[in-house]
């Protein structure tokens, strides 16, 4: 399936003449638009889990007693966001330099 979407951009960059006028293959560009995607996924994480502690913290402040509970459901929702992060600047790395 990559390799018909591939071909398909192949296509349609060389029917517009883009590769022609950039002197360069298309695939370059599109490792390079994908590298920065996922690096905006990676700081998208973090500032997800940026709100999110705030937000804990203005919960713990509000209900004192239901401090155990909350900073559990805290620091499941922190694993989870720091997964994506961590996947996605895996992702970078394969990108960047094995592809």
């Amino acid at each position: 399936m990559l390799n018909s979407i591939l071909s398909a951009v192949y296509a349609a960059a060389g029917a517009l003449g883009i590769i022609a006028a950039a002197g360069a293959d298309i695939g370059t560009g599109l490792q390079a638009i994908g590298a920065g995607l996922a690096v905006l996924a990676a700081a998208g994480a973090g500032i997800g889990i940026g709100i999110a502690a705030g937000k804990a913290v203005e919960a713990i402040s509000r209900q004192p007693d239901a401090e155990a509970k909350i900073r559990s459901a805290y620091m499941l929702g922190l694993v989870f966001s720091e997964t994506i992060a961590i996947y996605a600047v895996f992702a970078v790395i394969l990108i960047v330099f094995i592809l």
